[in-house]
């Protein structure tokens, strides 16, 4: 059976997620996503009994309320779902933008599931004044009702009662985070509000993101942090200070989606950084011995 994935997300770490797992230490308190987006990991942790306890977090506000709804009331946003869906049939277009309006003007959730769902290549998009401004998918409908409630109501069975949500600045969020629990980061960084993107607190400034790098490391705080990735020679992503002593693990992603449109067959690499707290917890030449993983430790 799949994992449940009701939210779509440009970047979700859903494919990448049973690696991922593989790099988890077998206890810990709190698994915490400071950038949740489609809160991939967690679901993953959850749905494989990696973790009991959860803390996710988005500054995207009307994100985090659509996750309280499908967590805490799942059964009003699968009836909010199946009526806003049913409601596109024979003006699929124009309806789309209704409802984008009305999304603007309210940030009711049931409204962004809806948007996530048919927008183009589940990409978020807003403009400068927050309002969401992605197009609709013309040559579909978004995710069929019948699925959606699937994925809604076991996400809820999996999360109910073992979550803890907010919505505020991701350094708020790593403050609670202890030498007890595990750290997941895949953040927005690097120009996400420039490109039209969600304005994610001022755009994830790099040097005030690595001094939280530090801090977790000061505190031993074990984390993993999807940061860059490289498709062929072209590498994504400002390098990370050498003194943050961590491991690089290139997953192989497969082949790039852009490249197979070129006819080219180049292999995509996502890289994830595992801190010096972390690989302290965890038998990494097992980890390291997959065959899907590149490792390379920076350190002085």
């Amino acid at each position: 059976m799949k994992l449940p994935h009701p939210i779509p997300y440009q970047g979700s770490k859903r494919n990448l997620a049973d690696q991922i797992l593989q790099m988890f230490p077998n206890h810990f308190d709190n698994l915490i996503e400071p950038f949740a987006g489609s809160a991939a990991i967690t679901i993953a942790s959850a749905y494989y009994f990696k973790a009991n306890h959860f803390i996710i977090n988005d500054i995207n506000q009307p994100l985090i309320n659509l996750w309280d709804t499908i967590i805490n009331d799942p059964k009003s946003m699968v009836k909010s779902y199946h009526e806003i869906w049913h409601g596109q049939l024979g003006n699929e277009e124009e309806y789309y933008y209704q409802i984008r309006e009305k999304f603007n003007d309210t940030k009711q959730p049931e409204y962004l599931l809806f948007l996530l769902a048919k927008c183009v290549k589940a990409a978020v998009r807003y403009n400068a004044q927050g309002g969401f401004n992605q197009s609709p998918d013309k040559r579909r409908l978004g995710r069929n009702p019948s699925l959606m409630r699937d994925d809604i109501l076991r996400v809820s069975q999996l999360l109910k009662g073992k979550i803890q949500l907010h919505s505020t600045d991701y350094q708020n969020v790593l403050d609670l985070a202890t030498a007890d629990d595990l750290v997941y980061m895949d953040p927005p960084y690097q120009g996400t509000g420039v490109n039209g993107g969600f304005n994610y607190a001022g755009n994830i400034e790099f040097d005030n993101f690595v001094v939280s790098l530090f801090e977790l490391n000061n505190n031993n705080v074990p984390y993993i942090l999807s940061y860059d990735g490289r498709t062929g020679d072209k590498t994504y992503g400002s390098p990370l200070p050498d003194n943050l002593n961590l491991t690089k693990i290139e997953i192989n992603a497969g082949r790039s989606s852009q490249a197979t449109l070129l006819n080219r067959s180049e292999i995509t690499y996502e890289a994830v950084f595992l801190s010096p707290a972390l690989i302290s917890k965890i038998d990494l030449q097992k980890v390291t011995g997959k065959q899907n993983y590149q490792t390379e430790l920076f350190a002085n």
